[in-house]
């Protein structure tokens, strides 16, 4: 492993696997949809949302209802874009453990950004829920239609990062930072598993701790 850059001057942080699971809220929220649509489909369950999870939306919905004919998918794409907001703002999702103190302790150091596929409106919801009032900045799919990698580098251009670091949990992460030539730390607790790592950690508690003594 390299050692972790020594100047930083910005966090850049996926949302879905690194900071929190809402694997249980969007199975609702799916699950909703269906029914209120009428679309003959089995039933979401978590899991199905993990498979996709860190895949723009659109996609997401195209791989768990597969078969489905355009016009369907055209509907689910945008009822569970909503519903999904919706349902995350009445239930919330799950923090993975360390990460309210660990945001906490990092924000006092330097400034703190997300950048997610997530639809418009999720990140602002997430925001809303954690109270976390002290992100400078986020980007996403569903605000722009373009790609992880593309958002990242639009994030980095107009807040005039100039040493950054992405965190992240997924193969797409790990992609879009290496096409930024950010460096990329892989958080092994959330949904994907990334090869030829150059910075990995097992909790947020490790990631807290590595990022504070990296001066």
């Amino acid at each position: 492993m390299k050692p972790y850059p020594k100047t930083l001057d910005s966090i850049i942080f996926d949302l879905d696997g690194t900071l929190w699971d809402t694997m249980n809220a969007c199975a609702i929220a799916w699950n909703r949809v269906i029914q209120r649509t009428h679309i003959p489909f089995r039933n979401i369950l978590p899991e199905d949302i993990r498979k996709v999870t860190g895949l723009a939306h659109e996609q997401c919905v195209r791989r768990v209802f597969q078969g489905l004919p355009e016009e369907k998918l055209q509907i689910l794409i945008q009822e569970t874009m909503e519903e999904d907001n919706r349902v995350i703002a009445e239930k919330g999702g799950d923090l993975y453990p360390g990460v309210e103190d660990g945001l906490f302790k990092l924000k006092e150091k330097y400034p703190l950004f997300i950048v997610s596929n997530c639809q418009a409106g999720y990140i602002e919801t997430f925001l809303n829920w954690s109270k976390f009032s002290f992100f400078k900045d986020f980007e996403c799919w569903g605000n722009t239609g373009l790609t992880k990698k593309e958002n990242l580098r639009n994030l980095v251009i107009r807040n005039h990062l100039t040493s950054s670091i992405f965190i992240g949990d997924t193969e797409g992460d790990q992609a879009a930072a290496e096409a930024c030539k950010i460096p990329f730390v892989h958080v092994e607790y959330g949904f994907g598993t990334c090869v030829n790592k150059d910075f990995v950690v097992k909790s947020f508690e490790e990631l807290t701790l590595k990022l504070l003594d990296s001066d």
